[in-house]
């Protein structure tokens, strides 16, 4: 990989061991995929996790005096100040979060705290080069919005952050953005919930290549259908890109989509029975619930609004927790909106800066959970409780009378 004689003195230390750890990690990552050069960014967003390994990067980098050339963006860990009030979590554990919070505060980040930043907090233009951390956040900035990022770590958005630059190869080359294989969908799609079901059929399907979907029906989906399909296509699969004839920008036709190379016949085609077998296949657990969980991705605004509609004044069972993981400014618009507070009486809590896959939710584990997200449902049973996954409208319902029937 040629480097410049800029490139040169940072890989040799001449800027400090924290630059200079930062280009070795983004030479290494370059000469793997045979990159020709680096290229600038000017946005970059960091999937911290408030675990060690994330967290001592960030500190080994300060430590060397480095700083972000480009302030990324940061996913969440957990809102400290306000869970405390309601869980119980050991001193290494609060400690580590704060370490978290210092170290991003000290290396220059933007503490969104935000795991969808394409929505609203990190917004890139189409055919803007950047390094986009996050596994959900990295197929809806390079298919729904065009913009161009390879499937970071938490340590190479970092490394490229600080640098203000990322390997030349993989999705930031034309090439590599067309599709691999042709899905046709026909199927009803009216909630954010069924599109990302469809994301988790078509991320079993793709794995690691370039969906297109054609669909049969006219759909308009919204960043709230984005996100779902993203989140769950990188749950079931790996997908970093994808394309929706006629939807996506790059993908105004079929052939445009393909790249003008030979379509393939449909590796697949997705019906409404298609997408209630793979429920069905998700959501088979029943029985006493003592969690639901919703805000994986976080929620929008929408979102919320839409829960408050569907409670209609009715409340959470007395066995059961309702907490709400959103975008801090959805939070504060309910709070001014005094939306939460309304919910809030109806025993439904909403925290900002907080990630469903952290410390502070253990207390719940164990029994069974509820979620209208799969990518949810994983994290947490991964970490020792079962989840059961429903749509909304029947999380809610379930909320109330305590369990699933």
């Amino acid at each position: 990989m040629l480097l410049t004689d800029e490139e040169k003195r940072i890989l040799n230390g001449a800027e400090g061991p924290g630059k200079q750890k930062a280009m070795e990690m983004l030479y290494a990552l370059g000469v793997t995929f045979d990159a020709e050069r680096l290229i600038p960014i000017k946005r970059a967003h960091v999937a911290l996790s408030g675990q060690e390994g994330d967290t001592y990067w960030c500190e080994l980098l300060v430590e060397g005096g480095a700083t972000c050339a480009v302030p990324p963006t940061t996913n969440p860990y957990w809102d400290t100040d306000y869970l405390t009030r309601f869980f119980d979590v050991t001193k290494e554990e609060l400690d580590l979060a704060n370490r978290t919070g210092d170290a991003y505060r000290k290396i220059g980040a933007i503490l969104t705290y935000h795991c969808a930043p394409g929505v609203c907090s990190n917004v890139p233009f189409f055919g803007e080069h950047i390094a986009f951390s996050e596994s959900s956040a990295t197929p809806y900035v390079n298919g729904a919005l065009g913009a161009r990022s390879n499937r970071e770590s938490s340590i190479s958005a970092l490394a490229a952050a600080v640098i203000g630059k990322t390997p030349y190869y993989g999705y930031h080359i034309d090439e590599n953005r067309y599709g691999d294989l042709l899905i046709e969908v026909d199927a009803d799609l009216n909630e954010c919930y069924d599109w990302g079901i469809l994301g988790h059929c078509v991320g079993d399907i793709a794995g690691s290549l370039n969906p297109v979907l054609v669909f049969k029906n006219k759909v308009n989906p919204s960043q709230e259908d984005f996100l779902y399909f993203s989140a769950e296509a990188a749950t079931s699969g790996a997908v970093a890109m994808f394309h929706m004839v006629g939807i996506t920008p790059e993908a105004p036709t079929l052939e445009a989509a393909f790249g003008g190379k030979k379509i393939p016949a449909p590796e697949a085609i997705i019906t409404t029975k298609t997408l209630k077998d793979r429920e069905a296949k998700l959501t088979e657990a029943k029985g006493d619930i003592n969690l639901v969980m919703l805000g994986c991705p976080h929620y929008t605004y929408n979102q919320l609004l839409d829960v408050a509609r569907l409670f209609s004044g009715r409340k959470v069972s007395h066995n059961t927790s309702f907490w709400i993981l959103a975008e801090s400014g959805a939070v504060e618009l309910a709070e001014r909106s005094h939306l939460r507070q309304q919910l809030e009486l109806l025993g439904v809590r909403m925290v900002g800066n907080t990630c469903i896959d952290e410390p502070c939710w253990k207390s719940f584990e164990g029994h069974l959970g509820l979620t209208d997200s799969p990518k949810c449902a994983y994290y947490r049973e991964r970490r020792g409780q079962p989840f059961a996954i429903r749509r909304l409208s029947e999380c809610v319902e379930a909320a109330i009378k305590g369990r699933i029937d």
